[in-house]
């Protein structure tokens, strides 16, 4: 973790003093006010680490304010470092065969600066409008199993909603009307419920705004890894004493037979060095011959749920990348970064959360609620 933070904050530091020098070099007004840039330029630079350790130490509106303006320019960090990179990249190529030199230079950069501020200040304010107006994302699966009398399962599930100072009330609410508009017969939330640290949740007991209506085979949770990150010891009992049951490498039968899994997040093991039970361990208490759902926040692994004879995995935890390019990223990090597929037997689905961290901006992705159709076809007694 020590050398994971290093290398972070070195890279982190050499973004902001490679935007502040662009910035610095393109507008010659700002040199006459260089003391004032500097401020302003370090003011921004730290402001979402500073939030982060204020809010671990007492949360309050000013934390969540300066998280909300910490995180805006950490998207604009992300924009400016790639398109003022390329305008370098540009400037390289005209330099070499003289197509630019002198004066044309500075007119270059000028200009340059003025189109990468206003380009990346468009797609973060797109962005954001995009992160507030969440959609319903809707999946139709079939499993050949029987499920008794219940040929039919509608699910809810939502993902990495991230409840804390960015994500508070409002969006709660939204979330429930919608929840309740798909009416659905079981809920499932699929990890990193809060944020992080669990002040800001707490100074507003908001998780008292999430509604949910009564549904056939009830409400079920799994931790992701920021339940870990805010410390397990508050967080978890926070979101239990709301009546949400979340499932600890536990397995729940529902009505038909229909077997739900629940796994602890993988990164209990990296903050407690706790770790959670295999999926063979947990499959030997499964009756492979009735439906099985498996719930695991992270979607690493696919052969081998593939290989145990899970149905549907659902999962989360990689927003889409949240932020274009991002999202070509986890795509390469990751089998299955987002969507549906198929392997074997087994229906797996990605969602790119409701909630997002650090800046309130999704421009790779959409927040989203996944509304999911399960037919059961399979005869009593058939594998």
């Amino acid at each position: 973790m020590i050398v994971f933070f290093t290398i972070a904050l070195t890279i982190y530091s050499l973004v902001n003093i490679y935007i502040f020098y662009k910035g610095y070099k393109a507008v010659p007004g700002l040199q006459n006010h260089r003391l004032i840039y500097i401020i302003t330029c370090f003011i921004l630079a730290v402001l979402f680490i500073v939030a982060k350790i204020l809010e671990s130490k007492h949360s309050s509106v000013i934390t969540d304010i300066l998280n909300i303006v910490g995180g805006f320019w950490l998207a604009f960090m992300l924009y400016g470092f790639l398109f003022f990179l390329l305008s370098d990249i540009i400037i390289l190529i005209l330099r070499i065969p003289g197509i630019i030199k002198g004066e044309n230079i500075l007119l270059f950069r000028k200009w340059s600066f003025i189109i990468i501020a206003s380009s990346s200040s468009l797609l973060i304010i797109g962005g954001f409008i995009n992160a507030i107006i969440p959609v319903t994302r809707e999946y139709n699966i079939t499993i050949n199993k029987s499920a008794g009398p219940v040929k039919t399962l509608r699910i809810a599930a939502v993902s990495d909603i991230h409840l804390g100072s960015i994500i508070r009330k409002r969006s709660l609410i939204k979330m429930s009307q919608i929840i309740k508009g798909l009416k659905p017969d079981l809920i499932l939330l699929l990890g990193d419920i809060v944020d992080g640290e669990i002040g800001p949740v707490l100074r507003g007991d908001l998780l008292q705004y999430f509604t949910y209506p009564k549904s056939t085979d009830g409400l079920y949770a799994i931790t992701g890894n920021h339940e870990f990150i805010g410390g397990a010891a508050r967080t978890i009992p926070y979101i239990e004493s709301k009546g949400i049951r979340i499932l600890k490498d536990e397995i729940v039968t529902l009505d038909g037979g229909i077997q739900l899994i629940g796994r602890i997040d993988k990164d209990s093991f990296r903050f407690y060095r706790k770790e959670r039970m295999s999926l063979g361990e947990l499959m030997k208490q499964v009756d492979t011959t009735k439906p099985v759902i498996l719930l695991d926040h992270q979607p690493f692994h696919l052969d081998e749920t593939a290989k145990y004879g899970v149905d549907l995995e659902l999962s989360g935890h990689t927003h889409k990348g949240q932020l274009w390019p991002v999202n070509y990223f986890t795509a390469m990090i990751y089998e299955l970064s987002y969507g549906y597929l198929k392997k074997r037997n087994t229906s797996f689905i990605v969602s790119s959360g409701y909630g997002l961290w650090g800046p309130r901006v999704r421009s790779g992705s959409r927040s989203e609620v996944l509304l999911i159709n399960i037919k059961f076809t399979g005869t009593e007694g058939s594998l």
